[in-house]
């Protein structure tokens, strides 16, 4: 009998073993993008593990539902609104959060942008808006949180994606926005080491219950995914947001400059399955 793939109700058994009360206990954590999404999953499961958690988004209400069901894990959390491509928006946010834990552990990077468009058709302003919201989002907020993290040497985790591994079709804004972030990883990896600062990304390819898989892909292409997924199916947040704690955790405690992919292989075989109809 051929042995069974793990699937996605193996995940919540998975996760409670390994959410353990006090991982994260005593730190503090700021999401942006944390209303919404991978990153509200991500945001969860910090406040799962024990972590004081804020996060951060351009509209309040997609933080205020998400800043209650934190609080129902056990730890503080707050929601601050704000625009990461905005300098003076990010320095307020990053103040609100040191002010309110006392410090800042931990920093996702997850704000971002993207649609469909060729790239014949993609205007300037349409490339330049997901470049300033991946790329020098993820710059803007690290660089505010930098005191805060060399006080606690903390972590930075960057999500990434795996557009940008291949060439995925009508996606050349993200893609490039994405290896920057990546290529970002690593600069800041090497330079803020020293500091006892980590950092690392994290990449998923498309997770099955998120509004940016139902708006980004057909229900035809999301059958030739699982397809072509060596593992047979998408991923779950739940299995990234377990990822994003390892990462953010001592047991990745000399790892750094590395993003992780997480798509159960899918990046291995083909770009192309992503923009069928």
């Amino acid at each position: 009998m051929a042995a069974r793939l793990p699937g996605p109700e193996d995940v919540s058994v998975l996760m409670a073993s390994f959410y353990k009360p006090d991982l994260l206990k005593g730190r503090a954590a700021l999401v942006t993008g944390g209303g919404t999404g991978i990153c509200r999953g991500i945001a969860q499961a910090l406040a799962d593990a024990g972590c004081d958690v804020a996060i951060t988004s351009r509209k309040q209400e997609h933080l205020d539902p998400t800043v209650d069901e934190l609080k129902r894990a056990g730890v503080r959390a707050i929601g601050a609104a704000g625009d990461v491509r905005d300098p003076a928006a990010v320095e307020a946010v990053v103040k609100k959060t040191a002010d309110t834990f006392g410090g800042i552990d931990i920093l996702i990077n997850g704000a971002a942008g993207n649609f469909i468009c060729l790239a014949e058709n993609l205007s300037p302003n349409g490339f330049g808006t997901v470049v300033d919201i991946d790329l020098k989002g993820t710059f803007n907020v690290s660089r505010a949180a930098l005191p805060h993290l060399k006080a606690r040497r903390g972590v930075v985790l960057n999500i990434s994606a795996t557009l940008q591994l291949l060439g995925t079709v009508a996606q050349s804004h993200a893609s490039a926005a994405k290896a920057g972030v990546d290529a970002l990883t690593r600069a800041l990896a090497a330079e803020w080491g020293p500091y006892g600062i980590r950092v690392n990304g994290l990449a998923p390819g498309p997770v099955g219950d998120t509004e940016g898989v139902r708006r980004l892909t057909t229900p035809a292409a999301r059958e030739k995914i699982n397809e072509q997924c060596p593992l047979g199916r998408l991923a779950t947040i739940d299995e990234v947001a377990s990822a994003a704690v390892f990462l953010c955790s001592e047991a990745s405690s000399f790892v750094t400059g590395v993003t992780l992919v997480i798509d159960g292989g899918l990046w291995l075989r083909s770009a192309r399955v992503l923009m069928s109809d």
